[in-house]
């Protein structure tokens, strides 16, 4: 499907208007651009809000300023500068990819798509946006704000749409002088229509007529609430170990089913978070 030449004309002056008078320019990995900056504040942002990311990104940096200190770092300087942050497996695939970079590229982050592509915890939209941001080349790629702004404009009579229908857009408007620039506008606007669109005095989410779309699941009693609390008192004990009852007990606030709590501790355990001998958990090193 092609876009009418006078919609898409209209689309692409509203979008660069709204960015023009609304850029976000305090975000910090929008300042003095690197891929590695554009690597760990796109991990971060996976699921998480722009305002939460800011103070983690900048301690992170200061702590782990390039690749080499990441892929050197200890596990549990890692997992302790991520905590707050949640789901504490993208900390782990960070530091990994960042030893593949120092291993099969000499420390210098991949180039290629294709490359980028393959490092721990990277998908298509991590592999595009990083692409975009860090080498500004245009590929077309899609995420929660960018959804929002192409099926606010250009399917608001329609439910159920796929990102492939979505993505022809993407591709039809996308700027190929200055991707970049283009993607931070979209963002910024998609940010803002997530905030300002109502129905009827209710905030309205045009995200709601995509077919990938998923409602946050509850945190309270949830698996990733004990696995956060599991990380948070092993961090919290100066060997950074505990016995299995003792660990039960401090959980018991949340959950009384040791079977759960012995299944998420094995999952744990193959992730790499934890090891588990004679009855005791330790942080893995």
């Amino acid at each position: 499907m092609r876009i009418a030449p006078k919609k898409k004309e209209a689309f692409i002056k509203a979008v660069w208007a709204y960015y023009e008078n609304n850029k976000r320019k305090t975000l910090p990995w929008r300042r003095a651009i690197t891929p590695y900056k554009i690597f760990v504040s796109e991990i971060m942002l996976q699921q998480t809000q722009v305002d939460r990311v800011i103070p983690f990104f900048n301690v992170w940096i200061k702590k782990f300023p390039t690749l080499q200190a990441l892929a050197t770092a200890d596990q549990t300087e890692v997992l302790k500068l991520w905590k707050g942050l949640g789901y504490n497996s993208r900390a782990l695939r960070m530091r990994r990819a960042a030893q593949v970079i120092v291993e099969k590229y000499s420390g210098k982050f991949p180039t290629r798509y294709e490359q980028i592509l393959e490092l721990p915890g990277i998908g298509p939209y991590t592999a595009g946006a990083i692409s975009a941001f860090a080498y500004n080349k245009p590929l077309a790629f899609i995420e929660t704000n960018i959804r929002r702004v192409y099926l606010h404009h250009f399917f608001a009579d329609s439910k159920n749409i796929d990102d492939k229908d979505l993505m022809n857009f993407i591709e039809e408007t996308l700027d190929e002088t200055n991707p970049r620039e283009w993607y931070f506008a979209l963002m910024d606007y998609g940010s803002y229509l997530g905030t300002s669109l109502k129905i009827d005095g209710k905030k309205y989410n045009p995200n709601v007529k995509s077919k990938h779309y998923v409602k946050q699941p509850k945190f309270e009693g949830s698996g990733r609430q004990i696995r956060g609390k599991i990380l948070g008192v092993l961090l919290s004990q100066k060997t950074h170990s505990i016995s299995f009852e003792k660990l039960f007990k401090e959980l018991s606030e949340i959950s009384s089913d040791r079977d759960r709590m012995e299944t998420i501790l094995e999952a744990m355990r193959r992730e790499e978070f934890v090891e588990i001998k004679k009855g005791k958990i330790f942080l893995y090193k």
